[in-house]
């Protein structure tokens, strides 16, 4: 049969359908359970079945469903967990839904419906759209963090933080959305604006749930360089923690005894060249030492201030002012007097609230001096060249100016002055850090409630465990208030309780959790949805965790990333988990723009859904055509012209499966060309895998469509060969992960038994992905002059003769015999050497 007589088309939308409903009605990605699976040593598999556990970040469902933006998640994720099932491993890959928190009540209120009943549709749709494209969940795990037999072991877990000392609650300037009429972790501050409403996040001082993360942030910090994670992702963990080590001393205030402020530094070494400090205008000593000829405009600056977030005022493109209070300070290493400011980018919740500023050599210090009309002292020379009088000079040189240090280095200064100061008393060595604590309360409905009472005589109480979950009352009106309360406060049912201690009449805490904190354990619940002792079953958790392999976006770097590893470390030091990293591997995709650049949204309506595109293509050609278009980290503009190639590729591969299928069935007469076949099947095998497991899905896809082109090209001559048919049988299954619908049919048609997807996976021989013979080039004075095909083998002894003998090189030689002759492998080509010859 001819390829022309290959009249079966590929139709995407007369297979998909049917193959999705077949392995829902025979629960193909069932979980497996039971004695064979398991793991029970960390970080290694026993057991006749190894674990992988493969998850995607917790999405939180919108009304707007999956983009193709998504769909480059999940469809990489699908490919991974296809592969390692017919590679052999048990698979635990599950999907659920983050459904309470700010962006799920804010789309409510935006579509005028009940949170309870948004989330439901939008998760429905959600689990549509992923089915469609060909995603391999098992949905038997599905679970949402908005239903009590979840929410209740979120409570559980924030009760087991109180008790160990890590939740408490504290009045504290905080990050308000007027907007959404809620508090904002720092976290949740992007740019001075909500990072679901955008717009600007003011200050306000609240009574607060915290969580005390910063009490792990030196593990948090050190196990960064432990994790097979994107770098971008862990510098923004470590630039958020912020270490720093110094020196924390004491100022006292000149003309009022007993008045004195704390500093810390991390360049105790220009201690010399302190010419003023700074107070938060929010520090309890500026009303006490100001002068009353600056007071009032010293009270002004303050209010000033607290009209401003946290991030404007850090920021460091906005020009900071401030005001000198009329008082000055005494340096405690020279006892020179310096004035003392007032100025909003010192903060009294980071480090002291306090700062010694050196103009000299710190550049925001230089800049407000410059402002001020404050004076500058060096007192450390560069060790090469010369100062600038435009900037602050801040790397290492020599001590200048500084008293019994002039002439040291810089560095050896650093210790010196440290020493004395804490020989003095006057000062101790010390580490802080950039992080707060986070901030977990929201004065909104649609979230699992604080499990707390508050009670007069006894003071916050937990809620009895017995008790739990404290449920999440039904309200029609639950839109905020704008009174700063959760709505809960004006549900006297809710409210009104007793005190689990004294018995006597207690209010309940009417704040929710913020929605960070049912996507911090979620990852454990999986692996046992229905277990009833507590939020997961050990021994399940033991059998499949820590994670193997998480994907999704960097968005969260600082917010879920952080908050999971912190929940997972406080139950392991409470002896509930047998690890303390979570997601030792990690990998982030890259955003799918649209075809104009921009990020797609509803606003600017250029959002491409998957339902658009398979309705016109098909989920298989979808899913090639995100995979190929670009590395899986890399930010990719949509480009619908692009997926005409995928069409192709899918159409040859059809075209050629079945009409070799159909040549051997008619015994076609090939001629066998076994070997080179044999050759090019193992080498795409292997490549294929290797590009699976390093995250390279355009290259695997690129591999198969030349496979696939080579197999074309042989196919009238060589398909009913028995080296054909195998290399058709193993490009099935290579294509089984990234196109699962495609193979299904394919192998059915083939003759093979239900499923492709329960096929081992093609293995491949390594003697075989090597080549008889190479390509040899050959250089005369550094130019190309010849290119051989030689034995693989080649010696160099032989490779000098053959490249000498060449017609091309010896007309470049012109009789001349060569001075130098190297043979080298050229380690940039595979399979390839290179002879220099220099004449």
């Amino acid at each position: 049969m001819r390829k022309a007589e290959q009249t079966d088309r590929y139709e995407p939308h007369a297979i998909e359908g049917k193959w999705q409903k077949q392995w829902a009605d025979k629960a193909l990605y069932r979980t497996p359970e039971g004695k064979d699976v398991d793991r029970r040593a960390v970080g290694h598999r026993t057991g006749a079945e190894p674990t992988f556990y493969c998850l995607d970040f917790f999405p939180y469902p919108s009304g707007a469903g999956l983009s193709v933006g998504h769909c480059r998640n999940y469809v990489p994720t699908d490919v991974i967990s296809r592969y390692h099932r017919m590679k052999g491993d048990a698979v635990l890959h599950p999907m659920g839904w983050d459904a309470f928190g700010l962006p799920a009540e804010n789309e409510a209120i935006d579509k005028g419906i009940h949170p309870r009943d948004s989330t439901r549709l939008y998760a429905a749709n959600y689990k549509r759209q992923m089915n469609l494209i060909g995603a391999s969940y098992d949905w038997e795990r599905e679970i949402s963090s908005s239903h009590p037999t979840y929410y209740r072991w979120t409570q559980w877990i924030f009760l087991l933080l109180y008790k160990r000392g890590l939740a408490y609650r504290a009045q504290a300037p905080v990050n308000w959305c007027e907007s959404c009429q809620t508090t904002l972790a720092n976290e949740e501050v992007e740019g001075g604006a909500c990072w679901r409403c955008h717009r600007p996040v003011t200050r306000r001082d609240l009574n607060q749930w915290f969580l005390r993360i910063t009490a792990y942030a030196d593990e948090l910090l050190s196990e960064t360089y432990n994790l097979d994670w994107p770098e971008h992702i862990l510098a923004m963990q470590r630039h958020w923690i912020g270490r720093s080590e110094g020196v924390e001393f004491e100022m006292k205030v000149a003309d009022h005894p007993g008045a004195t402020f704390r500093v810390f530094t991390t360049r105790p070494d220009t201690l010399y060249g302190m010419t003023f400090a700074v107070l938060a205008p929010e520090h309890p000593l500026v009303e006490q030492i100001m002068t009353p000829a600056q007071q009032r405009e010293v009270e002004g600056y303050v209010e000033r201030t607290r009209q401003l977030t946290e991030i404007e005022r850090l920021s460091t493109e906005r020009t900071h002012d401030g005001v000198f209070t009329g008082a000055y300070a005494i340096n405690p290493v020279n006892g020179r007097h310096v004035a003392v400011y007032v100025a909003d980018y010192v903060l009294l919740g980071y480090g002291t609230g306090a700062i010694m500023a050196v103009p000299a050599h710190d550049q925001r210090d230089y800049e407000f001096a410059q402002q001020c009309g404050l004076p500058s002292l060096k007192v450390i020379r560069p060790v090469e060249g010369g100062w600038t009088e435009d900037r602050a000079f801040e790397g290492e040189g020599v001590m200048v100016n500084s008293g019994a240090f002039d002439g040291q280095p810089s560095v050896g200064a650093w210790h010196g002055i440290t020493d004395m100061l804490v020989s003095r008393g006057h000062g101790r060595r010390t580490v802080q850090y950039r992080m707060r604590d986070w901030l977990i309360s929201r004065q909104r409905y649609w979230g699992a409630p604080i499990p707390m009472v508050h009670c007069e005589r006894c003071g916050p109480v937990p809620v009895p465990e017995d008790d739990l979950p404290v449920l999440l009352p039904h309200m029609p009106d639950y839109l905020p208030r704008g009174d700063g309360r959760s709505p809960l406060a004006n549900l006297p049912e809710f409210v009104h309780t007793t005190c689990p201690d004294c018995g006597g009449p207690a209010q309940r805490e009417t704040d929710t959790m913020g929605g960070f904190a049912c996507s911090s354990w979620y990852f454990l619940r999986f692996p046992d949805r229905e277990y009833k002792e507590g939020p997961f079953n050990p021994e399940a958790v033991e059998r499949w965790l820590p994670v193997d392999l998480y994907v999704g976006g960097a968005e969260h770097a600082v917010m879920h990333l952080l908050y999971a590893r912190f929940w997972t470390k406080v139950l392991a030091d409470a002896g509930l988990l047998h690890f303390r990293e979570p997601f030792p591997r990690l990998r982030s995709q890259g955003i799918v723009h649209a075809a104009d650049g921009k990020r797609m949204s509803k606003s600017r309506g250029n959002v491409v859904t998957p339902d658009e595109v398979v309705a016109r293509y098909g989920a298989d050609i979808l899913r090639v055509h995100l995979l190929f278009m670009a590395p899986f980290e890399r930010n990719v503009n949509w480009d619908e012209e692009g997926i005409a190639g995928a069409e192709r590729f899918l159409q040859r591969v059809w075209r050629l499966c079945l009409g070799a299928s159909e040549q051997a069935r008619e015994s076609v007469k090939g001629q066998e060309n076994g070997q080179d076949l044999q050759r090019g099947t193992h080498k795409t095998v292997q490549k294929v895998t290797r590009d699976i497991e390093a995250f390279k899905f355009n290259t695997a896809v690129a591999a198969m469509m030349e496979f696939t082109n080579t197999l074309w090209a042989n196919w009238e001559q060589h398909g009913a060969t028995p080296a054909f048919q195998e290399a058709i049988d193993a490009l099935i299954r290579l294509l089984a992960p990234f196109t699962p619908h495609l193979a299904e049919e394919l192998w059915m048609r083939r003759g093979g038994e239900f499923s492709v997807h329960r096929q081992p996976w093609p293995d491949y021989d390594p003697a075989l992905t090597v080549d008889d013979t190479i390509t040899m080039v050959v250089q005369v004075n550094g130019r190309v002059r010849d290119r051989l095909v030689v034995a693989a083998d080649i010696g160099s002894d032989e490779a000098q003769q053959r490249a000498l003998a060449s017609v091309q090189v010896q007309h470049y030689l012109n009789g001349k015999p060569p001075k130098k002759l190297i043979v080298v492998p050229d380690r940039r080509r595979m399979g390839t050497i290179v002879v220099s010859i220099v004449v």
